[in-house]
């Protein structure tokens, strides 16, 4: 803006102590209504609105242009702030006590007409809001969202540099060490046939600083994965990452749990109690059935195994044989499920390994269950006291291995509190998950993998297990885990390098294989690598349950659909063969299937 029309406040900003004061406001109109004679403007930036009066009396000429003005017309406006008329106050509007008489009126642009109105509650489809996602940007309750996420990063960025943090970049264009999720890759004009990767995380870089003496390191970074979405994932998404020397867990748990305490102050001015509640990997997925536990409600698992390990009934006692478990969870109330809802249910409970679902109803007839007549009368009482049900109540159960069973009743336990209401709409609740197993076996793989990642290091005490009992080993590893979602985790690395050359012996890597894609890591930890640990936050996780969003999207400026794509710029897009001739690349086409 040239002259003197540029803004001297912005629209929300304007209040009482402006009252006699001439300003200029620059912004957008989001409304305008004619009332015999006088025009009102309802002019909007990212602030919010203020009310601008277009009198005739007071200007013939600035009222004449007011006429022409619609939605979205860019304007500069000045005029004398004063109180608004008794009985017109609008005190849902932050500005809702005054209004702006304009004095002066420039049209900055025109605007076509919209494909949807520059409102919160606009009844459109998403797809058509993120193809137009610079009007749908406009949204005061999209722009507040984005705002707090730069006050959220601010917050995090002065946190960690006053304990002696240093920001850090690593790099982008990075090598190909797929552990996981698939990379992005990226090919080489300088050389021929060969990949870079985009990283889905700074993890090997971030240990090679720790190795360069930097102590501690930070970034706010963005990480790539190429996997199916969801709403909480997008292909490429941000991170608050941080690494730490000369530290165990606790030392990095004390310091990121501030880091929140003082996010959530900063942010939304709210006092979280700590230290934070935590729970062994063992204690979260036997209670809750999940490593990432919602505990605002009850609804526990409770096991069964003991008592019903010589049942006579088939599926609980062959699975107490094999080594699995019997697991139960008790719904209050939850008699009055009809014949569909268990269906329902048990439709949730397949995908998850399930071959079934056993339920009982307690009514005051007794047992309603296909199972209650392969159980005695002792059995079904020494369930009823174990999970204290009584009359009115539906009992769920899961045999099988652990695993499976702890993550049917848990998916079903989520379910079930959302049917019943008892899923708080409100309030924070923070939980460490700590003791992770170190590795789990694939059996598609017939190899063990790493639960966290391969630079993670075991429990002291559970070294000698790594050759003898490789399962039971415990890492040293951490998760944060808010109102059931998990929004971090890190871990203790491995600092010696006949340890990770251990590890990678057991996830199966070959020395030469493990040369080939971590062989600079393994050489430096040669070279006097300190102890080091860290932890990487979701960003745009924490954002979206601080705002109350269905979806990350809602809390990142530019994101993907569900399909990996940005309607707005139309990414990705096909390319000149001149570009794939310069990379040395061949399109192949799809094999459609029969």
């Amino acid at each position: 803006m040239a002259g003197d029309w540029k803004r001297s406040s912005y629209c929300g900003e304007v209040s009482q102590k402006d009252i006699g004061n001439k300003i200029t406001l620059n912004g957008w109109v989001q409304r305008r209504r004619d009332h015999g004679g006088l025009i009102f403007i309802d002019l909007r930036d990212r602030e919010g609105l203020v009310q601008l009066v277009f009198n005739p009396a007071e200007g013939g000429s600035v009222h004449e242009k007011a006429h022409e003005l619609r939605s979205e017309h860019v304007i500069a406006v000045k005029g004398v702030v004063r109180h608004r008329p008794e009985g017109t106050e609008n005190p849902a509007l932050k500005t809702g006590l005054v209004e702006v008489a304009a004095t002066e009126l420039k049209l900055l642009n025109d605007s076509a007409p919209l494909p949807f109105m520059i409102e919160d509650e606009t009844d459109v489809a998403e797809t058509t809001r993120l193809k137009y996602r610079y009007l749908d940007l406009r949204r005061p309750s999209l722009q507040k969202k984005l705002i707090l996420r730069h006050k959220v990063a601010m917050t995090t960025r002065n946190y960690l540099s006053e304990r002696g943090f240093i920001e850090l970049e690593t790099p982008v264009l990075t090598k190909s060490t797929p552990e996981g999720a698939r990379d992005f890759l990226v090919p080489s004009r300088l050389n021929p046939g060969s990949f870079f990767a985009l990283p889905q995380s700074p993890q090997l870089f971030k240990q090679i600083l720790m190795i360069s003496g930097f102590d501690r390191y930070f970034q706010i970074v963005k990480c790539f994965r190429d996997e199916d979405l969801r709403a909480d994932r997008q292909p490429e998404f941000t991170q608050i990452d941080a690494e730490m020397s000369f530290v165990d867990r606790e030392d990095v748990i004390e310091v990121m749990e501030g880091l929140i305490v003082t996010i959530f102050k900063e942010a939304l001015g709210l006092d979280l109690k700590t230290p934070f509640p935590r729970l062994t990997y063992a204690e979260a997925t036997g209670r809750f059935g999940l490593d990432n536990p919602d505990v605002r409600w009850g609804l526990e698992l409770n096991d069964l195994t003991a008592k019903l390990k010589g049942s006579g009934f088939k599926v609980f006692a062959d699975a107490a044989s094999r080594g699995g478990v019997i697991k139960a969870l008790c719904v209050p109330g939850g008699a009055e499920f009809s014949r569909k809802d268990l269906d329902d249910l048990t439709e949730i409970a397949v995908p998850f390994g399930a071959k079934g679902l056993a339920w009982v109803k307690l009514t005051a007839e007794g047992w309603q269950s296909p199972i209650a007549k392969f159980l005695t009368d002792v059995e079904k009482k020494a369930i009823e006291e174990s999970l204290k049900a009584s009359v009115g109540d539906l009992m769920l159960f899961a045999a099988d291995q652990a695993q499976i069973a702890n993550t049917v009743l848990g998916r079903l336990r989520i379910n079930i509190a959302g049917r019943l209401g008892m899923i708080p709409k409100e309030g924070f609740n923070f939980i460490w998950v700590t003791e992770f197993p170190m590795l789990e076996y694939d059996e598609a793989e017939k190899r063990y993998v790493a639960v966290h990642h391969p630079f993670t290091a075991p429990m002291d005490e559970d070294l000698d297990k790594l050759d003898t009992d490789p399962l039971k080993v415990r890492a040293k590893a951490y998760d944060l885990v808010l109102n059931g979602t998990e929004i971090g985790g890190g871990s203790i690395r491995i600092h010696r390098s006949e340890t990770q050359a251990k590890i990678f012996e057991k996830l199966g890597i070959v020395k030469e294989e493990a040369e080939k894609r971590f062989g600079f890591l393994l050489e430096a930890l040669k070279f006097g690598t300190p102890p080091h640990g860290g932890i990487a936050f979701g960003l745009d996780r924490i954002m979206a349950i601080m705002t109350g969003s269905e979806s990350i999207r809602d809390v990142i400026a530019f994101p993907k659909t569900q399909k990996g794509t940005d309607l707005m710029s139309d990414a990705p897009s096909t390319v000149d063969q001149k570009q794939l001739d310069e990379l040395f690349i061949r399109v192949a086409k799809k094999v459609e299937k029969a």
